[in-house]
């Protein structure tokens, strides 16, 4: 089994999911991250400013920090080794990254289903409810 660990740069919460600006980032990977589990992938995640430790025990994490500083966060792992650094890769990255031959079924299921309008997309107005059948958005 594959095993990922993301180490992100200090936030205030475990997810950094919070506050009055949240980095659209923060929630897509939380959700891919959910989805490499659902994958079979074992995952891990460490924030600096709550998991120090986490950061200290690694000597690759350490070494990566020395030699970049925070710059080199967020910090990816595969199976012990540096995969990705200083950006959050997106699902398809990650699915390549761990070893999954599904890196293109990744990419379809972040982006949606293909030609689907509902509420929440671009350019779809529900006036009055009119085109909701479910009652439900997003």
């Amino acid at each position: 089994m594959t095993r990922l660990a993301l180490y992100d740069p200090p936030m205030c919460c475990s997810t950094g999911v919070c506050g009055p600006a949240i980095d659209p980032a923060l929630p897509r990977i939380a959700a891919d991250l959910d989805w490499l589990k659902r994958q079979g992938v074992q995952v891990e995640r460490y924030n600096l400013a709550q998991q120090p430790q986490a950061f200290a025990s690694n000597p690759t994490v350490t070494a990566a920090l020395r030699e970049h500083g925070n710059d080199c966060l967020p910090l990816v792992l595969v199976d012990g080794e540096v995969a990705s650094r200083g950006a959050y890769p997106d699902r398809a990255e990650l699915a390549r990254l761990s070893g999954l031959a599904v890196a293109a079924e990744a990419e379809a299921e972040a982006a949606g289903p293909k030609g689907a309008a509902s509420c929440c997309t671009p350019g779809v107005v529900a006036i009055g409810g009119a085109g909701r059948s479910s009652g439900k958005c997003c």
